[in-house]
């Protein structure tokens, strides 16, 4: 008997760089780059980035929940992003770009409400965990060169890199393990 797979939906600023940690998770299928929570269908890359379409970049996971929970993935995005930033991630900048945990249930609602608070409450962070929860919306796969990028061309993700997400990673989640 095979487990049906869920969905679950990610925004963390460049979805380049939100594909890999999720991908080489055992129990993910599959991590597609695109655009939700926006106004606008079928958005284009170009739209997004220039703003007034309401879309963050975010990347949709299908996953087994027989081997990775939802709770799992929520733990897994927290240690990618910088929960305490709602204007952007590192060097990218802007709404399209803020972190956001999108829910399709009241249990996945429940989950991500109470790890926010069980992050606040740690201590880890010193400012306010801003990112925000909120219900799940159509979801736009983005063009096929965005899709595992990180495999695609690894000297642009170096670069991606270098705006200062792994070493925020690397200074508040050092020993923790994600997996």
């Amino acid at each position: 008997m095979t487990a049906e797979l869920k969905t679950a939906t990610f925004a963390g600023g460049c979805f380049w760089c939100m594909v890999q940690p999720f991908n080489t998770y055992p129990g993910i299928k599959r991590v597609v780059s695109g655009y939700t929570g926006g106004h606008v269908a079928n958005p284009t890359y170009e739209q997004v980035c220039a703003g007034g379409t309401g879309h963050t970049e975010a990347v949709q996971i299908t996953y087994d929940p027989s081997k990775v929970s939802y709770a799992d993935l929520v733990e897994i995005y927290w240690q990618q992003t910088d929960p305490t930033d709602a204007f952007g991630q590192f060097q990218d900048r802007g709404d399209n770009y803020r972190p956001v945990i999108y829910y399709q249930t009241e249990e996945e609602k429940g989950i991500a409400e109470a790890s926010k608070q069980k992050l606040q409450d740690s201590g880890r962070f010193d400012q306010p965990i801003v990112t925000t929860i909120e219900p799940a919306q159509p979801f736009y796969p983005a063009e096929e060169y965005h899709q595992d990028f990180y495999k695609k061309d690894p000297f642009r993700m170096m670069i991606e890199e270098a705006g200062g997400r792994q070493k925020f990673i690397d200074q508040h989640w050092k020993g923790v393990s994600g997996k």
